[in-house]
């Protein structure tokens, strides 16, 4: 493999992987129900939106939690992730991230890494380790910078859109989204991982996406729509279990994508954890734009050999 091969797909995979980890570990933010809890397809007991705004307002304030979770989209990819995240001011933590199988990530380790890669979060980037197979072809260093701002080059959206869903990607979105659904119901109690809990659960329409909850303009939100229009998705599952003290335990999505069926499960515990986290040092760091305009220098200066 070339090494203009190796830092493309280390590069996409590094963007892709830090992000969906960090969007498995939110779900979905479609807007608040009613006051009367109301929503087209539904009326949501007014007693569950009680108990579910509860847990929104406890899990949301506790501001960090460890998590650990796994996410599979298909035959694309399948990935765990696991480390704390801090959502008291934007975004911060750490997350190591593995992918476990599917044809993203044979092709990764098809670059001589072992399919796995740590990434921080800071409140306007974020670092991608990659590993000494990439370091090897990028002169010697090991992380890759991404700014918010710039990852429209990759992901096709505005950078306040990508900026907008790193930032609310907290636990207490996916609270959100059973409050947005028409059709929430509480289970019933169950035990995870040896913690009394409350389940609940729900169909979230994509189509009833609003953009108040996510502070998005109609442009912005327009943009969101589009790139769920793209991924193929209409309806999730999101089922949701919550302890005693209003706190979210576990969450699960479940949905269709246009590459296969998604299935996310996240694990939260340890709330209020110190999740500081420390850039990298530059001497090890290379920027996404820097890796972007190289393969365009180079792919031109072939082109031009070509001629």
């Amino acid at each position: 493999m070339t090494t203009r091969t190796v830092r493309r797909v280390c590069v996409t995979f590094a963007s892709v992987a830090a992000l969906t980890s960090v969007a498995a570990c939110s779900g979905s933010d479609d807007g608040d129900a009613g006051k009367d809890g109301t929503r087209a397809g539904g009326v949501v007991k007014n007693e569950q939106i009680t108990a579910l705004r509860q847990v929104q307002e406890k899990t949301g304030g506790a501001k960090s939690a460890r998590i650990e979770g796994s996410t599979k989209i298909g035959t694309e990819m399948s990935m765990t992730q696991s480390g704390v995240i801090d959502w008291s001011d934007g975004l911060k933590g750490s997350l190591k991230i593995t992918y476990t199988g599917g044809t993203m990530g044979d092709a990764l380790k098809q670059t001589g890494g072992d399919g796995s890669m740590e990434a921080r979060y800071l409140k306007d980037e974020y670092f991608a380790n990659m590993g000494d197979a990439f370091a090897a072809n990028i002169g010697g260093k090991h992380w890759i910078r991404y700014a918010y701002k710039d990852l429209a080059a990759v992901s096709g959206a505005s950078g306040d859109v990508m900026k907008g869903q790193v930032e609310n990607s907290t636990p207490e979105q996916g609270v959100k989204a059973l409050l947005a659904s028409g059709d929430v119901k509480k289970v019933g109690q169950e035990e995870v991982r040896g913690v009394a809990t409350t389940h609940y659960s729900g169909t979230v329409d994509v189509a009833t996406l609003t953009g108040k909850n996510a502070g998005l303009d109609a442009a912005q939100l327009a943009t969101l729509k589009k790139q769920l229009d793209q991924a193929g998705i209409t309806t999730e599952t999101v089922d949701i279990w919550v302890d005693k003290n209003n706190l979210l335990v576990k969450k699960t999505e479940r949905g269709t994508m246009k590459t296969g069926e998604l299935n996310s499960t996240v694990f939260y515990s340890d709330y209020g954890t110190d999740a500081a986290v420390q850039k990298p040092s530059a001497s090890d760091t290379v920027d996404f734009k820097d890796i972007m305009k190289q393969q365009q220098d180079t792919a031109a200066g072939a082109g031009a050999d070509a001629s």
